[in-house]
């Protein structure tokens, strides 16, 4: 086993032509780490189970790896469709775009819950809300999305355009980079005007796949690889649900890429199936088990370290996290063998540098660390 940890910065991602909205768990700086790493496995397969804006994904596919993305977010579905599987059929993305971003601007739901007026450089509307858009903006998401719809697209180009779309709107957003809250005095890229352009899509020419739901259920797939990201939550207890639920950070997205004008809450408006009830991740979770006294977080790793079939799994993990890198290293040594453990250096998610996220916490000094585990898995070593 990998006693020592490798300690290193974060390394530059050029040559990785990846894409991708605004995102806490982003893993943009640590491909080149992740994608050493893979290297030395000799995979040609890879099952990235929490998939998210699909950066990992698309480093992998542009690095000649099959993959298999999976997510369960709607809108991280639609990415991995658009980026992975984009390029088949020769659609012509270009005249698509263009006719949606011409059409005339209507008032629709999006304008009344999250659209504001410049006004006086404040983002609060006629509700006493701060907004996540200007409505000049909202106005065009509200015609683009109803004409997606009325198009009828195939699945693949639906998810072109919404990905665009997603893209777009993340260009002219008054947030700083979740949707929890917005900004109180407009951001300067809100007053642009929406713009949607064709993604950046991976042509490999390989059959890639797309899964969305839970990731103990595609876990058994027969690959080479599977790389694991989990949401990390928070290993402070005393902060609420609310403020580490992913499901909470991107419900606009969700919301765009469904168009079902759900019934919404708080002062973001968020979606009523992101409340802190309604979205748990156990991966999130920052209770214990009371039968056994350990995390449910850390029990849940276990169980997915267990049921993975591929022969080497890369983990990734936050120091920030409920698992602690003892916890994880003893989890490890029960289902695989650790031939290699990096820890990057990182710079907290933007949410982390705000003044009220660190009073909350107490943590503003703390370094954060990001744990890359390279895994033999001796399930497969047994069978």
């Amino acid at each position: 086993m990998a006693d020592a940890i490798r300690k290193t910065g974060v390394s530059g991602t050029r040559g990785l032509a990846t894409e991708g909205v605004k995102y806490a768990g982003s893993k943009r700086s640590l491909l080149p780490h992740i994608l050493e790493l893979a290297g030395r496995t000799g995979a040609s397969t890879v099952l990235d189970g929490f998939s998210g804006t699909t950066r990992v994904s698309q480093a992998f596919a542009l690095s000649g790896y099959r993959v298999i993305a999976n997510d369960i977010a709607a809108w991280s579905e639609v990415f991995a469709t658009c980026y992975l599987q984009g390029w088949q059929g020769g659609v012509d993305y270009e005249s698509l775009v263009d006719h949606l971003n011409n059409l005339v601007p209507q008032d629709g739901w999006f304008t009344d819950c999250y659209g504001g007026s410049a006004g006086e450089g404040k983002s609060s509307a006629w509700d006493g809300l701060k907004k996540p858009w200007q409505i000049h903006n909202t106005r065009k998401l509200d015609a683009i999305r109803e004409e997606i719809e009325q198009l009828s697209l195939p699945p693949v180009e639906r998810a072109v355009a919404l990905a665009s779309l997603m893209l777009a709107l993340d260009r002219v957003d008054n947030t700083v980079g979740h949707q929890v809250s917005y900004l109180r005095e407009w951001a300067p890229r809100s007053y642009r005007v929406l713009e949607m352009k064709v993604p950046r899509l991976v042509d490999g020419g390989l059959d890639h796949q797309v899964c969305r739901g839970d990731v103990l259920e595609c876990c058994h797939r027969e690959v080479d690889l599977a790389y694991y990201d989990p949401p990390y939550g928070s290993n402070n207890e005393k902060m609420p649900p609310s403020r580490v639920r992913y499901a909470a950070y991107y419900h606009l997205w969700t919301t765009v890429c469904l168009n079902d004008q759900p019934e919404v809450f708080g002062k973001s408006l968020r979606r009523c199936d992101s409340s802190d009830r309604c979205s748990p991740s156990v991966y999130e979770d920052f209770r214990r088990n009371p039968e056994t006294g350990r995390f449910l977080a850390v029990e849940q790793i276990e169980r997915l370290l267990s049921e993975t079939r591929a022969r080497w799994i890369i983990l990734s993990y936050s120091s920030g996290g409920r698992g602690t890198e003892e916890n994880l290293r003893s989890v490890i040594s029960k289902h695989g063998k650790l031939v290699d453990a990096v820890e990057v250096d990182y710079r907290r998610h933007v949410m982390s540098s705000m003044s009220w996220t660190g009073d909350w916490t107490g943590t503003r000094a703390r370094p954060h660390r990001e744990f890359l585990f390279l895994i033999e898995n001796k399930r497969t070593s047994r069978e």
